[in-house]
């Protein structure tokens, strides 16, 4: 007979509740693969209510109290599945200090408290995994951590956050408003009622923070990454990139440069010849530029029950094999760095500017000697439109510094009757 390995899980949530039907599912490979029998002996739940509603649907005990979980000496592991920071690391912090092993999907939490939390899982010889804390399915935190530790990564950049890329699908192949997409990606369960994490780009950061850790060993701050995010992106910038053959999607990107790394979140013009402008709907991916690999790119669905449940017994089964063989305690990523900010200096890109001006002779003249007393050059220069009285310019730069880039924002913005509209970085195949 088989040795039962107990789980207590917290959170019967979407994700939640797709863990119990991927251990039933896939029982016989997984007890195979772990050569234990696994089972979620209790499940933490809000409230009485839920706990009544969800009794009839799981023949798992329930509880309202987390204490119940803790301090059972029977529960090996732990799921954190309740998202935000608190009460989640309070829990994981006790369950630890209890000598819980402990798995979340929680990037809010490992973004902004990681380091804290994999120190005290150190000290009590515990493990910590989370792989579904960055594009849901996609095992791309294993893949950087294991398949990629004999590579030097130089770039990881990428579609991380599913509901803007849903939204910019449907501005991009539809013709939809930013606030229809927003509506409609609400509809669907994709974008929560206070959609602020994912349109303005926190989410994807928070993400960016994890992923640049497993790259490059560095801790950065969520305050260290340059985040902008797409609330309010007009539809004329979208139909514009599609005519000069690009599509607009919310990027993730760290970039190490000679030892300092740049990580920022934002809208970015990405050539239809890269394979990231091929990700539809709330699909992520993540592209990675490696010395020894080259180019490689990891797609799936970053989100939904199934997909992310299975990342996380993932985790559960690593533990598992990691209890049977006596190695529990070691980090989940190993690979530490100092962590060292790029300058702007240092950081180099071409970037899109949408500028509308007064439509009378000399504006582009005017826009050309800002450009030239920065040093900047055009690659494309375009009039988008004209209503009489007011045009709009649309511009590409050649490959310039952050350092000029931020000069010449600063001059377009100082400049009377000149209203800078927007401002993506591009990313070229």
């Amino acid at each position: 007979m088989k040795e039962k390995l107990k789980i207590g899980l917290l959170g019967l949530g979407t994700v939640g509740s797709g863990v119990p039907t991927i251990l039933q599912e896939h029982q016989e490979k997984i007890s195979q693969v772990t050569g234990m029998e696994i089972t979620i002996s209790k499940a933490l739940v809000r409230d009485e209510e839920e706990k009544r509603r969800l009794a009839e649907k799981f023949d798992i005990q329930l509880t309202t109290t987390i204490e119940d979980i803790i301090n059972d000496d029977e529960i090996k592991i732990i799921v954190e599945l309740i998202g935000k920071v608190e009460p989640a690391k309070t829990f994981i912090t006790k369950a630890l200090e209890n000598g819980k092993h402990i798995v979340t999907a929680n990037k809010d939490l490992l973004a902004q408290h990681g380091s804290e939390l994999v120190a005290l899982a150190q000290k009590n010889h515990c493990d910590l995994y989370y792989e579904a804390s960055v594009a849901g399915g996609i095992p791309i935190l294993r893949t950087i951590a294991n398949s990629l530790a004999a590579d030097n990564i130089q770039k990881v950049l990428g579609i991380v956050n599913g509901t803007t890329n849903y939204m910019l699908t449907q501005m991009v192949s539809e013709k939809k408003s930013y606030d229809l997409a927003l509506k409609e990606a609400q509809e669907l369960g994709f974008a929560e009622s206070d959609p602020t994490n994912d349109v303005d780009g926190i989410d994807a950061a928070y993400k960016m923070v994890i992923l640049s850790q497993f790259a490059f060993g560095m801790n950065i701050r969520l305050d260290q990454v340059d985040t902008r995010g797409i609330r309010g992106l007009s539809l004329d910038d979208v139909e514009m990139a599609a005519q000069l053959g690009y599509e607009v999607k919310l990027i993730g990107s760290s970039e190490n440069q000679e030892g300092s790394i740049a990580v920022e979140v934002g809208p970015m013009l990405v050539a239809k010849s890269h394979p990231i402008a091929s990700v539809r709907n709330e699909f992520n991916a993540v592209f990675i530029e490696s010395s020894g690999v080259g180019e490689s790119m990891y797609y799936g669905p970053g989100a939904g029950a199934k997909p992310t449940a299975t990342s996380v017994v993932s985790d559960i089964i690593t533990i598992a094999k990691n209890i049977r063989l006596g190695t529990t305690g070691h980090m989940f990523n190993a690979y530490q760095h100092d962590t060292k900010l790029a300058e702007d200096a240092t950081i180099s890109g071409k970037y899109y500017f949408s500028i509308e001006v007064p439509d009378r002779r000399g504006q582009i003249l005017r826009l050309t000697q800002i450009m030239t007393e920065a040093n900047v050059s055009f690659d494309q220069l375009v009039q988008q439109k004209s209503d009489g009285t007011r045009a709009r310019i649309v511009a590409i730069t050649h490959t310039i510094t952050k350092e000029q880039l931020k000069r010449v924002i600063k001059e377009i913005e100082a400049t009377d009757e000149f209203e800078l509209l927007n401002t993506f970085k591009v990313l070229e195949d």
